[in-house]
């Protein structure tokens, strides 16, 4: 994922309302949302190339999702997939606190990465790339490609566009995915520096990116009520392609 927006028991019905684009070349083989075969419970996409998953949740109640760190050069070749975080945390019986640990003990093993998982009782987060660990606290957040509620164009926008959302007693679907599909562009100046040069920066701000070659592949949505419901709906922009689950966490 690329961008995550996600209010945490801030809404009189859902604990956690959270939106996520993935952005990925067009040609990474990428296989939909879908209950896993080998992983009981487990409901996410599947990364073709590397065989983990950028976001999903599983019939237990857990749920991560994965934005990457972004900043070039790359002088540091790494083995290790950042997918294999979400999918094991998601197929594994390790508790949020035990896998806080793990992630600190093994943070040199991966490329820069920024990883919210979570149960029906709490939320973590954790970067490698900074000394950002938390529970996260009740509130309105963004996440891109630097570290929690870094206030890069996509992420400012999209925090305000959310908490409008968010103040109506419905969630209105539709207006989350329209929030996801935004295609504005951020002002130069308020543009970060990664080191992939201006014009890049620039292509990289819209909260929905569109280019010959790469862009958001999927939009997703994760709702879960105070009574545990859970739905969790994606559009596939590329191809394309909407699947919507409904389950009550056991």
């Amino acid at each position: 994922m690329c961008l995550i927006l996600f209010s945490y028991k801030s809404h009189k019905k859902y604990k956690l309302i959270l939106a996520a684009n993935r952005d990925e070349f067009y040609e990474r083989p990428t296989m939909p949302m879908q209950w896993w075969e080998n992983k009981d419970g487990v409901l996410a996409g599947i990364d073709q190339d590397k065989h983990g998953t950028w976001m999903g949740a599983n019939t237990n109640g857990k749920f991560a999702a994965l934005t990457n760190y972004r900043k070039m050069p790359i002088t540091e070749q790494f083995d290790s997939s950042r997918g294999f975080l979400v999918s094991e945390f998601l197929a594994s019986d390790i508790s949020r606190e035990e896998y806080m640990a793990k992630l600190r003990d093994c943070s040199a093993s991966y490329d820069g990465y920024n990883l919210l998982f979570g149960d029906i009782h709490n939320i973590a987060y954790f970067s490698n790339k900074g000394s950002e660990t938390a529970e996260l606290e009740p509130g309105t957040y963004g996440l891109s490609n630097h570290l929690l509620n870094t206030p890069w164009p996509k992420v400012v926008a999209g925090k305000s566009r959310l908490q409008e959302i968010i103040e109506k007693e419905d969630v209105d679907t539709n207006a989350l995915f329209q929030m996801m599909e935004n295609t504005d562009f951020g002002q130069d100046a308020d543009l970060p520096d990664t080191g992939v040069g201006l014009e890049l920066e620039r292509l990289l701000s819209a909260a929905f990116i569109k280019s010959p070659n790469y862009g958001t592949r999927c939009s997703t949505l994760l709702l879960i009520d105070w009574n545990n419901n859970v739905t969790l709906e994606e559009r596939s922009h590329v191809p394309k392609a909407l699947n919507k689950f409904n389950f009550t966490i056991a």
